[in-house]
This record gives structure tokens, sequence and C-alpha cells, in this order.
């Protein structure tokens, strides 16, 4: 497996457009369309949010594996969710519009929307969009970008990646894109990532291996603690690299799994690192936790904790908010046995060991946290599973974007 060049269009039969369609936004592009020619295998896992946007409750029926999927349409500035029948409506529209200009069955568009919560989507605008769209597909890198670009809110920069691996002696490809600056925890798996692969694969085998990977990647990482109404991670597979259907866990299934996490993992880090306001990516690895789904939880209570992530904004060594947030976490663990060090590409600080605080020099450790990413080692000493959660510092600037998002 390498990393490759591109994104959503790096896979073999995979076009991209994006369009200025005026849904919220003036002068920026607000939508993307994602299209296969040839019918693909779909996977998704959404939001575990009760309140789910429209185009949630449609996405969910189609990448059951009933229907056969050829494109994704997405929108930001307004995100379909509390609009009622309204809504829903539009969603069908949006689908009979994509359907009457490729030539593709209503039932095989996925709807993607992301921005503003409780506003009803201007239909006029998005098949306007649409229509400018189609004739502007393309395979090319360029084209992928731009669709990673329109469905920013307030993202500080686009998110793509690529990878290429083996799989039945073929060449396969599998790129993604995604958007999350702001309301990002997920747990379905606001924030939306599109993944396109030309692997032949079955639904089923499809569905898990994203569910399991979106459980180590996508819902390990917390920028605010607000778990969005439009939370979905699709993932399209078209065949066209031509390898034998991958039907069964051999060799060919483990290759696509641990691609399918690369992409996935960097593409989590890259959302982690732009949320709203931040300066560093903030990540934490727990090692020697006695469960697996301990190591998880401890992770992720750690980076979800406002004052710990205030520390790291302020570049300061409060090491006792860390062991605070860890306390809290709802897992059971000897304190004494806690071993805590922060570390970047400055060095590294020993801070807490078996009980008792480090001595170590302030400055140094101010030096060590002032970096773009910031990772805290913590090593529990209770057994052998590890787990890494990614978030962000918090800033003054999370609440001046907050204050104003509607305007």
């Amino acid at each position: 497996m390498k990393i490759i060049e591109g994104g959503v269009t790096a896979a073999k039969g995979f076009k991209a457009a994006s369009a200025e369609a005026g849904i919220k936004y003036k002068g920026r592009k607000d939508m993307l369309l994602i299209y296969s020619e040839s019918p693909c295998t779909a996977a998704g896992v959404f939001t575990s949010n009760v309140v789910k946007a429209a185009p949630v409750l449609w996405d969910r029926e189609i990448c059951s594996g009933i229907h056969p999927v050829h494109a994704i349409v997405g929108n930001s500035g307004i995100a379909n969710a509390c609009t009622g029948e309204e809504g829903r409506k539009y969603c069908s529209e949006t689908a009979v519009e994509v359907s009457n200009l490729l030539g593709v069955p209503e039932n095989s568009v996925l709807i993607a929307s992301t921005g503003v919560i409780g506003m009803q989507m201007n239909i006029e605008a998005v098949k306007k969009g649409i229509g400018i769209m189609v004739p502007e597909l393309s395979d090319s890198l360029e084209a992928g970008t731009g669709a990673a670009e329109a469905i920013m809110t307030t993202d500080t920069h686009s998110k793509e990646m690529a990878v290429e691996f083996e799989a039945g002696g073929k060449t396969c490809r599998i790129g993604a894109l995604a958007k999350g600056s702001g309301m990002i925890h997920p747990n379905m798996c606001t924030m939306l990532s599109f993944v396109t692969t030309d692997v032949s694969i079955s639904h089923d085998l499809l569905q898990k291996a994203l569910r399991k990977v979106a459980n180590e990647t996508y819902n390990m990482i917390s920028v605010d603690g607000d778990m969005s109404t439009n939370d979905s991670v699709m993932v399209l597979a078209n065949g066209e690299a031509g390898n034998s259907e991958i039907l069964e866990e051999g060799q060919d299934y483990k290759n696509f799994e641990e691609a399918l996490y690369t992409i996935c993992k960097e593409i989590a880090r890259m959302l982690a690192g732009d949320g709203e306001g931040a300066t560093a990516l903030f990540t934490v690895h727990v090692k020697n936790a006695d469960t697996k789904e301990n190591a998880r939880t401890l992770a992720k209570s750690v980076i979800c904790s406002s004052l710990t992530k205030a520390m790291i904004y302020g570049h300061d060594a409060n090491f006792g908010r860390i062991l605070c947030a860890l306390g809290y976490s709802g897992v059971v663990f000897d304190p004494e046995k806690v071993v805590l060090s922060m570390e970047s590409t400055a060095g590294s600080v020993l801070l807490f060991k078996n009980g008792d605080p480090q001595k170590f020099d302030e400055d140094y450790a101010t030096k060590v946290l002032s970096q773009k990413e910031v990772i805290a080692e913590v090593d529990m000493n209770m057994g052998s599973e590890e787990a890494t959660a990614w978030g962000c510092d918090l800033s003054y600037d999370y609440v001046k974007i907050n204050a104003d998002y509607r305007s």
C-alpha cells in the first residue's frame, strides 16, 4: 500500500464536479457531485443522534445494499435538518434532478448536506447547481479537489487523500474527501466523509470494514463534544479495478481494510487538527490498558476535556487536568501505576510517574506544548491494549466563530 496524489477521483471510473449554486454562501462553491457510470456497492455509517437530518434518513435506506448507487450530491450552507416533511421532499426532488440529467435511477443517488440546522433548503438553487455540475464532471485531480472545497463551512482548508493497494493481483485505489471543523464528536459511527474505491467487494464486507474502521478513526476524534445531526461516512465501490470480488475475509480483504484504515485515520487527523479556532492537533495515546474499550474510553475522555484543551492552547503543562479526565472517564484503574508524558517535535517531558509528580523544566515543557501537534502518552500499566484519540486545543476563536454562525 502507498499514499498517492488525489482524492475521490483517484479511483478508476469516478468523476467529480463542483459549483457555486448560491444556496447560502455568495462568491464561493457550495455544491459537489461525485459520479460513477458503473453501478457501485455502497456502505455507510451515520450519526446516532436521535435528531437526524433528512439526507441521513434518505441515505440509510440506500446504503442498506438493496440498490446499486451511481452518485453522491452534496451541499454546504444549509444542513436540511429539523426541516420536517418539506426537507424530506427536497431530498427526493434532488435525487430526481440528478436522475433526469445523468440517466440513473432516483434510488441510486445519495444526498448529503452540511450547514445551519433548521433552515429550509433553497431547492431551486440546488437544481441549478446540479445543472451546472453534470456537464463538468471530470476524473481530474482538480475536479476532486474542487469537490472537497465545495462542502467546507468553517473549515480552513479542504481534506482529501488517496491510497493504492493490491487485491487479486490487481492494482486498486481508494480516494476520500471530508469536511468538518465544528460540531465534531462523531458516534456512528457537522462531519461528512465520502470515500470512493475501484475494488470489487461484497456489500456485507464493505459495510463490515467501514464500521470497524470508522470506530477506530472517525469515532476517535472530537473538537467540541457536539454530535451533529448530519454525520455521515459513505463508501462507493464500483469494481473497475478488475479484481475478483472480495467475498471472504482473506488476504485481499485485509489489504482493503488496511488501506481504508490508513486513509480514514489521516482524514480524521485532518478534521481534528482543523477544529474551529484550533491552533494545534492534540493526540492522546493510551497504552497498556486492561481492555481495548477501556483504552478507547480513556483516550477520548482526555481529548474531550475542555480544561485539557485549554491547557494545550495555553502551552501549560498542567498535567493534573489530564489525570482528572482519566479519572472521571468511568474506567477503574490505579492512579499509582499511571505514567504520563507530553511529546512533540520539540521533544518529550515526563510529568507524572507512579503516583508522583515529576520535576521538569517549565520553559522546556512550554516549548514542547507549543508545536502544531502535541501528544499525551499515557501508560496505564494494567495490560496490553492501546488506543489513540485525536482532538484540538480550545481557543477564544471557537466562541467567536459559533456566536454568529447563522450570519
